[in-house]
């Protein structure tokens, strides 16, 4: 197989995790540039992968040629993988792997005003359809765009950025946008950290619910894999990690113990899956490679024999 145009962050443990046998049936949840389902190619699995960008299946059917017949390419968002997959009868399915987040295809891709290093409309839609960035900042009420950004960016002082975005109205180019944002909160261009870093952060996981897609995808892997398959997931922030921790925390079982001075908690659902080491993060000798690997964490889970959990089960 040729080179992906851009590298996966922790690509070698994430093959290692999902312990790849040549002919089993793995999925790539989130394609974006290939790299992971290349990787699985390789080792000689077959692949079901996903992406909701059309620009990311377009430039995926060269793959599709070349993997003669071993890669299935799908236009639709990973929540709805259970449906897509069952229905062309390939559940279920060996290995999963999903990696969270903006792809740095998108990032890289100007126009698609994901970025606040470069001018461009503020869009910032995976699937390209929808509400856009600059739609919502320019008709959302100060008080929504505040809970987005409290609530998505961590930004603590979400009511002042929001309250300048809307009396800096029309918000029509990403650099203006960050410069508000940037004035608000008394950004200084020899400080570390750029705050609007969080708020397109924010904005981009509300236009696309990403969280929501990210709950969703985990209560599908479970369904899809056999006994014994293999779950990675590769997420970039605080938000995402502690929806997946939480997730393999409760299914593999381990609930908060009990005190003696309270009733033994009910018995729930038999553990679906069972984690495999502690979480994995980049190298130094990767994050001089590629910077985005700096905030990425990786976690790996095996699927037990137990049936799938009920919807609301041990919540």
């Amino acid at each position: 197989m040729t080179d992906a145009p851009h590298i996966p962050v922790l690509l070698a443990e994430v093959t290692e995790g999902l312990d790849v046998a040549p002919g089993s049936r793995q999925v790539d949840a989130t394609f974006g540039a290939g790299g992971y389902t290349r990787a699985l190619l390789g080792a000689g699995a077959e692949v079901i992968a996903f992406d909701r960008d059309p620009d990311a299946i377009a430039a995926g059917q060269a793959l599709v040629a070349e993997a003669d017949g071993r890669l299935t390419l799908i236009h639709a968002v990973f929540s709805s993988m259970g449906a897509e997959i069952e229905a062309r009868g390939l559940a279920p399915v060996d290995g999963l792997t999903m990696d969270i987040g903006v792809s740095s295809m998108q990032l890289d891709q100007a126009k698609r005003g994901f970025a606040a290093q470069a001018d461009a409309v503020p869009d910032m839609r995976m699937s390209q359809e929808g509400e856009t960035a600059a739609e919502f900042l320019n008709t959302a009420d100060e008080e929504a765009i505040a809970d987005v950004l409290y609530h998505y960016g961590e930004e603590p002082r979400s009511r002042r950025v929001a309250r300048a975005i809307v009396a800096a109205r029309p918000i029509d180019s990403t650099l203006q946008l960050a410069t508000v944002v940037r004035r608000a909160l008394g950004h200084k261009p020899h400080d570390k950290k750029d705050p609007a870093m969080r708020l397109f952060q924010a904005i981009r996981i509300h236009l696309n619910r990403e969280l929501d897609e990210l709950a969703q995808g985990l209560v599908a892997a479970e369904r899809l894999l056999r006994p014994g398959g293999r779950l990675a997931v590769v997420t970039f922030h605080s938000l995402e990690d502690r929806v997946v921790k939480q997730f393999l925390r409760t299914r593999s079982g381990a609930q908060p113990g009990g005190s003696r001075h309270l009733p033994q908690a009910a018995t729930g659902p038999a553990p679906s899956f069972e984690t495999i080491g502690r979480a994995v993060r980049a190298s130094d000798s990767e994050i001089a490679r590629n910077p985005r690997a700096r905030s990425a964490t990786l976690r790996v889970a095996q699927r037990t024999a137990a049936a799938a959990w009920q919807e609301g089960a041990g919540q």
